[in-house]
């Protein structure tokens, strides 16, 4: 299973979702999705997109659980 760490990032840089949507282009329904980790796939260019934004990298942003 593949873990979502959008939710603590935000949290950590106290951004909210509608920030995020706006500054990103990425549909705001796509990133409850991710934020929820209720999302079952993603395009790259949204993740390259959150990683640009976020200053992260996807290891950061993704995490495969046990």
């Amino acid at each position: 299973m593949i873990k979502c760490n959008l939710s603590r990032i935000m949290g950590e840089q106290k951004l909210k979702i509608s920030d995020v949507s706006r500054d990103t282009g990425i549909n705001r329904g796509t990133i409850t999705r991710l934020y929820q980790e209720t999302a079952i796939r993603v395009d790259f260019d949204v993740l390259e997109k959150l990683c640009v934004y976020l200053k992260c990298d996807i290891g950061e942003l993704l995490k495969v659980s046990e």
